[in-house]
Formats: structure tokens, sequence, C-alpha cells
């Protein structure tokens, strides 16, 4: 698997007359080379040429013992010390791939730190190339938007975990618990039900506070007729999944009742419109016309899904489910759908699954009952 990513990786470089990438520890690298580093100030950079061949890896001596038993011979490694510092591995490594006058490379721009792009612009400057910088995030992004059968499967059972985790925490909804009660339990549930970790901090948003898409958990304690957003992922095998439902405590308001089925049939809409070939502008759309023609195209805040893989936290990966974006999707492309509704004064409803595209159309990875569960007083 790893060798076919390379391979991927070294022709799109020849594809986009790029002579290499340069790559910090994060999801890129842990999807080109399986591995993953403690976060650190220390430098750590992955050098991968368009001429193939092992990457070369400059890293704090501290972790090659680590990094090498999850490599072995995979790349080449040039570790320096904290007595010595990374200048000499790092000409030595920039060195053996920027062989001529002049290199143009692509880095992380939304990932890389300014202390490595200043070591990595030093070095060529020490060794007399001309470093020509673009942005990787669209190579990396066309890699990774596909995934395949390994990938998917890890992304099914982080459905399934985070799946079990929610039933149990509805389960322990009742007048009188708090947001943050219920999302502490949230934690422990998905932990319980055999997560490596959250995909990102739950949010749980009850009453009132479930018209904010991004509310911040709060104190506020559980009320009869309450309408309660349960936002949450698991992360397996390093794939997140995500997933929300809303509950209602106890029977919600007849207007209530119309939104959650206006959310509920635009979710539909959106599924079932998805097949190869098709747009996250297209899809966005399908979901969006829904909740317009029900009188409640203004109350819909956000765009219909993101892209689904190994990042959801702080920054989602691609693609992007809104207008504009006319990219069309190929078999295996990932990601979720989640349109919403979110009136101040009423409440919100979101609905939200995660997908894949298949040959024969749309497969979800979530299957939690989508009708409104009201849960008893």
């Amino acid at each position: 698997m790893l060798t076919n990513r390379l391979t991927r990786l070294t022709t799109a470089l020849a594809d986009q007359a790029l002579d290499a990438v340069v790559i910090v520890p994060g999801a890129n690298l842990r999807y080109l080379l399986n591995v993953s580093f403690h976060p650190s100030k220390r430098l750590t950079l992955a050098l991968f040429s368009a001429a193939g061949g092992r990457p070369r890896i400059v890293l704090p001596a501290l972790e090659l013992g680590g990094v090498r038993a999850q490599l072995g011979d995979i790349a080449h490694f040039y570790p320096w010390t904290d007595a010595a510092g990374p200048t000499t591995e790092l000409l030595e490594a920039v060195g053996q791939v920027f062989r001529g006058r002049r290199a143009r490379i692509a880095v992380e721009h939304t990932v890389m730190r300014v202390m490595e792009l200043r070591a990595l612009e030093n070095a060529g400057r020490q060794l007399g190339v001309e470093l020509d910088i673009v942005d990787a995030t669209p190579l990396l992004a066309q890699m990774r938007m596909v995934k395949d059968a390994d990938e998917q499967a890890a992304m099914a059972e982080a459905a399934r975990i985070v799946e079990q985790a929610l039933r149990n925490t509805i389960a322990q909804i009742k007048p009188g618990v708090t947001e943050r009660q219920l999302s502490h339990i949230c934690t422990q549930e998905i932990m319980a039900a055999g997560a490596e970790g959250e995909s990102f901090e739950n949010l749980i948003a009850s009453g009132p506070n479930s018209a904010n898409p991004h509310h911040n958990v709060s104190d506020r304690a559980f009320q009869p007729g309450d309408l309660i957003v349960l936002d949450c992922g698991a992360v397996y095998r390093g794939y997140a999944s995500d997933i929300t439902r809303t509950v209602a405590l106890a029977e919600p308001t007849p207007e209530a009742r119309h939104i959650y089925q206006t959310v509920l049939a635009a979710n539909t809409a959106a599924r079932n419109f998805v097949r190869p070939g098709v747009t996250g502008e297209q899809i966005d759309r399908a979901a969006r016309n829904v909740i317009a023609a029900a009188g409640y195209g203004d109350f819909f805040l956000h765009r219909t899904g993101h892209g689904l893989g190994l990042e959801i936290n702080p920054c989602h990966e691609p693609p992007d489910l809104v207008a504009g974006s006319n990219v069309p999707f190929a078999v295996g492309t990932t990601f979720t759908i989640e349109p919403g509704i979110y009136i101040e004064g009423v409440g919100g409803v979101r609905i939200e699954d995660d997908v894949v595209i298949t040959e024969a159309g749309c497969q979800s990875f979530t299957t939690f009952d989508r009708d409104l569960m009201i849960v008893p007083v």
C-alpha cells in the first residue's frame, strides 16, 4: 500500500513539474508513510524527490528508534542532536534531493511552520540552490480524497464505534442533566467503544443553544420539549468518523417537528443524489433546494458537508460540499452530508452522515436511525 502511494506521489510530482515535496509531521506524512511523530518544536522534515527512491527524513535523534521501528528501510534517516542542531543533517538531505541550481518544490502552506520554511530556505541558500516554493495542498488533497479499501474499512469501524457510543449517550439524557455532563458521558462512551480518541471535541447543544451550529458546551440543564443536537466522532486506525443526530426530550413543538422533517428530507435528497461524477456544488444544491422550498433557506447557515478521512480537526480535508466546488467526485471519495436549520428562539436541527461514492452510487458508513427520536421524560 505504501509503495503504491509513493509511486503515485512520484508520478504526481513529475506531472506538475515539481522537483520534490517537503512534508512536516501530520496527516500527510501519516498517509504517505504510515508514521506518526510526537508533536515537537524540534525540526522534522521528510523530503520526497520526483526522481523517486526512498524519502529522506531529517529528525531529532531521540525520535530515530521509534520511527525506524515503524518504517524499517523504507526511508533514509538524518538524525540530529540537541547539542549540534539540525543544520548539517538538513544540508546533507537537501543536497541529495536538490542537485541543480534551481529547484521547484511544494510545501504544506497550511501546516508547515515558519521555523521549518526558514530552515529549508536557508539550506537552499547555503547550497546555492534557488528554491521556487509552491503549495502542496492541491496535489496531496487529490491523492487523499479517494480512499482505498483499507481506508474505507477503518472509516466504517470508526462509524460503528461512534454509533455505539451515541446510542449509549442518548440513553442517559433526562431532565436536569447538563450539556457538559452529557459531553463527558459521550467522551467516555466513545473511548469505551474502542476508539483511539475523539475525532474532535464533541458538541452538545440543547434548547435555544441548538440554534448555534458551533455552540460551546455549557452548564445548561435539559428541559422537557428541548431539541438536543449531538455531534461527535471517533478515531480508529487514524481515520475519523463524524455523526450528528438531533433528539427531542419529550414531545417537541409542531414547528420543531416540521423543521426536523425538513432537514431529514434534505439529508435524504443529498444522499440519494450522490453518484460518481457529481460535484460538491450539486450535492449542496440538492440539500439546499429542499430546505429553501420549505421556507427555511435563510436558516441553513453552513455548507452541506466536508471531506473526511485522516483529518477533521482543526481543519477538514477536501472536498467541500458548497457552491463553487466543481471538481467531479470519483469512486472512493468520502465526505459528510449534514444539512441543518437553525432558528433563534426556536432551536436547531442537524442530521449528519458519513458517505463514500461507489460505482452504484452512495454507501453510508453511518446507519444510525435518522427518524426523530423522542426521549421520554
